[in-house]
């Protein structure tokens, strides 16, 4: 099965939504694989630029995505099916087509001038990564972290990209006065297995230099070993706890594998290529914490899984962050609301 460098899906099958499908012969798909896909960046204007989220299993309300899309190429991402509405792959295309907002900031200021805003903390890349390599050209996210800090509104990140510390100076502001936090992502440690599971995503090392320097510097850092994938990176879970601990994390949570949509056939064709002597081994536990299933989608169930295997992980973590001094997962900072200034209040004072 061919296998593109520095990507990490192996193919580039149709969305659920497309109105065409193409089939290609295996001269073709072999061609194919032989010209590295080449990234292409595509502004696209927000409307609105505020999600909500109604889902339990989150631990926050509202969101904001920068890009869609991400070039970091996670095999396991559970926003590719996202790519499917605009008619595009969820396989290679979500890693090479990444459409990036360059209104947001404005965007941002519309929603928080509207007068029934109330201020509560926003989570900036829930879904695609908002410090992926097009940032460092695109500064989408940089610019609304400019905007959370002047009107001083709490803002929590997620990553798992060391470009993060380029922003020290907002972030530790922001810090200094319980604005924010950050949430870095480290699901290996493996150098081998994080060029194929997330190829375009800096090394462990890397950002395991991050936390130190998000911490050193103030900034309150959580780590997410996300995702929790049987019989690939189960065994690593004491190591990644030990590794951010002594980095200086405050606490740490874990997800366990979700194939929603697109991305079950486009992970179980990449364990073929990489894993095939235990591709089915692995499914087979993908299985057994799914209740049969390959992906269990209820609220409650989906990011934990649930049976023995999915028990023996948990518990397993738990001792893991009690025995490194790391917060149990369950913790959550609590950032405050009661600094955010709302944009043309000043104006709105004068009664002109």
């Amino acid at each position: 099965m061919p296998v593109h460098k520095s990507r990490g899906a192996v193919s580039a099958p149709a969305g659920r939504f497309a109105r065409q499908q193409l089939e290609f012969s295996a001269e073709e798909a072999q061609r194919s694989s032989e010209i590295a896909p080449r990234t292409v960046l595509t502004a696209m204007q927000a409307g609105r630029i505020i999600s909500s989220n109604e889902s339990p299993d989150v631990p926050f309300n509202r969101s904001i995505n920068p890009y869609q899309g991400c070039e970091h190429g996670c095999i396991y991402c559970y926003a590719r099916p996202s790519h499917s509405y605009l008619d595009l792959s969820p396989g290679l295309d979500f890693e090479t087509r990444i459409f990036y907002k360059p209104n947001a900031a404005e965007r941002l200021l519309a929603a928080w001038e509207q007068r029934d805003y109330e201020c509560e903390p926003i989570t900036i890349g829930a879904n695609t990564d908002p410090y992926q390599p097009a940032e460092k050209s695109t500064l989408v996210t940089r610019s609304l972290l400019e905007v959370f800090k002047r009107h001083q509104h709490p803002v929590n990140l997620i990553t798992k990209s060391a470009l993060i510390t380029r922003d020290i100076d907002l972030l530790s502001w922001l810090a200094e006065r319980n604005l924010c936090s950050v949430a870095v992502s480290v699901p290996t440690l493996d150098v081998k297995l994080k060029r194929i599971m997330e190829p375009r995503v800096p090394s462990a090392e890397a950002r395991l230099k991050a936390i130190k320097v998000l911490s050193s510097n103030g900034i309150p850092t959580s780590v997410l070993v996300a995702p929790i994938i049987p019989a690939i990176n189960d065994a690593e879970i004491e190591r990644i706890l030990e590794a951010v601990a002594e980095a200086g994390a405050t606490h740490a949570s874990y997800i366990f594998l979700r194939l929603p949509h697109e991305v079950r056939e486009l992970f179980i064709e990449w364990l073929q290529a990489h894993f095939p002597d235990r591709a089915a081994h692995v499914m087979s536990l993908v299985r057994q914490a799914s209740g049969g299933k390959d992906y269990d989608n209820r609220f409650g169930v989906r990011q934990r899984g649930r049976g023995p295997y999915a028990d023996v992980l948990s518990k397993r973590f738990q001792n893991a962050c009690k025995r490194f001094g790391l917060a149990g997962d369950r913790y959550q900072r609590t950032l405050d609301c009661t600094r955010f200034a709302r944009p043309g209040v000043q104006q709105l004072g004068l009664n002109l």
